[in-house]
């Protein structure tokens, strides 16, 4: 990575959030609550499931490595954001740049195929409930959470391999907050068509096609509910489906934004608010979701109580 107009790489300058010094404090204290309360929602759903034998069913397997992803997505970025948001010198090394970049792909995938596995469970459960337990058991629904680990960390590790080969220019300025795929590539001096080839490909792989597998779902789960005669029955329905779908509404709906939207004005600030928005706003919610409109982690987490209370 030496030559006339390169140079040896050995960290970048993340240019982080677009805030005016007199408010970094209150965004500071704001972004530390956040985070805190992600990883102490997430950890209580882990517990939760783990703990309460009621929870050991395909549905909340999945939710389980959902809040497990979800609290590793927001750590994988956010404590770094915070450490160069008071620092003078907002820098990170180039190996903590492509670990970063590497699990940070990781977790976004494992959502994405998360929330699929989890849309075809509540399928499987609506139209098929008497075949449900064949085919949502628990050695099948192991062995797809094993298979989809095992996709994302293939996927994380091709970009990463691609990136390593790239030499960068004397500009090393990210225009993020975080080692983004498409922001380093930007700063390299090397011929970058094959990683943006793989990005194109692998990104219909991993994000568009999910997408399209969970509205699927949810069309022949709409067109069962019409087969339902009562009130109570759709209402059951609903309050089963709701949880996801509001997850799903608010994970896709922000990469929509980002990616299927772009703007010609303040483009970068777009990008970086949004960014935001996944990384760290997402991930605290989904607990908040689950936990308050699902009785059965309302359940678990008075019984959890209750015997720590009896125990003691």
């Amino acid at each position: 990575m030496i030559g006339n107009n390169q140079t040896l790489v050995l960290e970048f300058l993340l240019l982080g959030l677009p805030i005016m010094s007199e408010y970094e404090l209150l965004f500071y204290t704001l972004f530390l609550a956040m985070y805190l309360t992600t990883i102490l929602g997430n950890l209580l759903i882990i517990l939760l499931v783990q703990l309460d034998s009621h929870l050991h069913t395909p549905m909340y397997l999945f939710l389980s490595n959902l809040s497990f992803s979800d609290l590793c997505f927001s750590s994988v970025t956010i404590p770094k954001l915070l450490h160069n948001m008071q620092s003078q010198v907002p820098s990170i090394s180039y190996a903590d740049c492509l670990t970063q970049m590497y699990f940070f792909l990781v977790f976004g995938d494992t959502e994405c195929f998360l929330l699929v596995l989890m849309a075809y469970d509540r399928y499987v459960a609506i139209c098929f409930p008497l075949q449900y337990p064949s085919i949502m058991s628990t050695k099948l629904c192991v062995s797809r959470v094993v298979l989809l680990w095992m996709l994302t960390i293939f996927h994380a590790m091709l970009h990463t391999l691609l990136t390593v080969r790239l030499s960068f220019c004397e500009k090393k300025v990210i225009l993020h907050f975080f080692c983004d795929l498409p922001a380093i590539l930007k700063l390299s001096c090397s011929d970058t068509y094959v990683n943006e080839l793989m990005i194109f490909i692998m990104g219909g792989i991993f994000s568009i096609i999910p997408f399209l597998l969970i509205v699927l779902s949810y069309v022949r789960i709409f067109f069962s509910i019409l087969k339902i005669p009562s009130i109570q029955g759709i209402h059951k329905v609903f309050s089963t489906c709701g949880s996801h779908l509001s997850v799903v509404s608010l994970f896709y709906g922000t990469i929509i934004g980002l990616y299927l939207c772009p703007s010609a004005n303040n483009s970068t600030v777009k990008e970086t608010a949004m960014s935001l928005m996944y990384t760290l706003v997402t991930p605290m919610l989904n607990p908040f979701i689950y936990s308050l409109r699902n009785k059965d982690i309302k359940r678990a987490l008075v019984r959890v109580i209750c015997s720590k209370k009896i125990s003691l």
